[in-house]
């Protein structure tokens, strides 16, 4: 109801949801221009190695698949096993001895460890505690206990395969699916293949594993040798990509979320003198090289003035600070005793700019210099009312930056086709306000942020909408054993 009354208002600028995937794109279906900061589904999974301890993943995987009756968004409801482990009866018997020793009952019983359900089973969850699938078994089979319709004891799935109802549907309750894999490489796609990327977990003590694992999961939240869930404010700012994200990436609980809700204007151009300092980034050297010497032509274009040149010189050194001292960086504010908190930047690569024939020329380079601050490959995209000799003069500035840049000649519908096949990871325009609706939809649907607002030449405001954040929790600690990072300097608070 109130998707069909209150948010199509236009007095309602911006919503935030933590809910459903489907929930949210109902309320994008109502509106589809609307700007929508979302936390919603996931099928999260952990990654167990050959390489981990054992009795630490049971005890982990334990805890984020069935605390809380696995009611979290965070929760683990997916376990991958390395071959060796999957056909180890041993292990087998140890986890579903873990599994079946937890004790289920009411919340008022202080040594419940599983409590109820919030509603009764129904749906895809009903589904996931009632039927098998082809190659299934059940390790542990789900009881509903006495006459409570919310009441029922954990379900471990076992050998669950790629594709299946458990691997690709969000199952919102105590229902976890057992997968095997071969290579890491493996298991890493078969998790990125459900689309969601909430949270994701790693059980290794193998550094070359966990690097690889960290470069390649698409997850807003990892967890390496510890519990999916229970993300605390700041340690581990939350939130995620694809299906469990709308918006533009910034984490609830982190630093950059407020902006998000902001509206910033710029009062004036005075103050803009660029600084003195040589520049960090090798392609914006290169850039500002070429800016001086072709002032002039940029000057001869009809939507270009005086003040657009001294605002990308401006720009160009906010952007490269801003990149060197906080984008490109992996920030640890904390530095616990035993566990790393690092908060990083991803470009949210491939990127469009969308120009049009009224964008000023600050408006449209600065974008590209924001992109390539960032990191991002970026596509500018124009129509065919952009007027030659722009085109032109932008290929000229930009010739330094190779393939890093590329122009397409592109109408409306073609653009739309573009993100649907998946060739757009974020769309930047600049300020415009009608943005066709058929676009808007589509990138609804592919999870495609669109970001809109002016152009600003502060880095600590643009290049925010370059980028998605992601958070990493490392528990290097072996129960307590700090190993050869015990002479660290690390904070004595925590």
């Amino acid at each position: 109801m109130a998707s069909k009354h209150l948010l199509v208002r236009p007095e309602v600028s911006r919503v935030i949801l933590t809910g459903g995937t489907e929930t949210a794109l109902r309320i994008l279906e109502s509106r589809p221009n609307l700007q929508l900061l979302a936390e919603t589904g996931g099928k999260n999974a952990t990654i167990v190695s050959g390489l981990s301890d054992r009795d630490l993943a049971i005890k982990n995987i334990l805890h984020s698949a069935f605390s809380h009756a696995g009611q979290k968004c965070s929760a683990t409801s997916l376990v991958l096993l390395e071959e060796e482990i999957f056909e180890s009866h041993e292990f087998k018997e140890q986890f579903i001895d873990a599994v079946q020793s937890l004790r289920v009952g009411s919340a008022w019983d202080l040594s419940t460890k599983m409590g109820p359900l919030i509603r009764p089973p129904s749906g895809d969850l009903l589904r996931g505690l009632k039927e098998l699938e082809h190659g299934e078994t059940w390790a542990v089979m789900p009881n509903q206990i006495g006459d409570n319709p919310c009441m029922y004891t954990p379900a471990v799935k076992w050998n669950t395969k790629p594709g299946s109802f458990t691997h690709q549907t969000e199952l919102f309750g105590p229902v976890l699916g057992v997968m095997k894999y071969k290579r890491l490489a493996e298991a890493i796609q078969c998790v990125n293949s459900t689309g969601y990327g909430l949270t994701s977990g790693l059980e290794s003590l193998d550094d070359r594993e966990q690097s690889q694992w960290r470069e390649s999961i698409l997850a807003g939240n990892l967890y390496i040798n510890r519990p999916t869930t229970g993300a605390v404010v700041l340690r581990q700012p939350f939130g995620g990509m694809g299906k469990s994200a709308f918006g533009p990436g910034a984490k609830a609980g982190g630093p950059n979320y407020v902006a998000t809700l902001v509206d910033f204007e710029e009062s004036s151009n005075s103050g803009l003198e660029p600084s003195t300092h040589k520049l960090h980034s090798a392609e914006l050297q290169r850039f500002a090289d070429r800016l001086d010497r072709s002032s002039r032509l940029l000057m001869e274009l009809p939507s270009s003035d005086a003040h657009d040149i001294q605002r990308l010189r401006f720009a160009m050194h906010s952007y490269d600070l801003f990149a060197k001292e906080e984008i490109l960086q992996e920030h640890d504010d904390y530095r616990l005793i035993g566990q790393d908190n690092h908060r990083r930047y991803l470009p949210a690569s491939p990127l469009r700019v969308r120009i049009s024939s009224e964008d000023s020329i600050f408006s449209i380079v600065a974008r590209s210099l924001a992109a390539i601050s960032v990191g991002c490959r970026c596509v500018i995209s124009y129509p065919d009312d952009v007027p030659e000799k722009t085109i032109d003069a932008l290929e000229h500035l930009t010739l330094d930056w190779a393939g890093k840049v590329e122009f397409i000649l592109e109408s409306d519908e073609e653009l739309e086709d573009a993100i649907r096949h998946g060739y757009v990871k974020r769309l930047r325009y600049a300020g415009v306000k009608d943005i066709p609706e058929a676009i808007c939809r589509e990138a609804n649907l592919q999870q495609v942020y669109i970001a809109n607002r002016p152009v600003s030449v502060h880095g600590c405001v643009e290049l925010l909408l370059y980028v998605m954040e992601q958070s990493i929790s490392f528990d290097y600690h072996r129960y307590g054993n700090l190993g050869p990072r015990s002479n660290e300097r690390r904070s004595d608070t925590l």
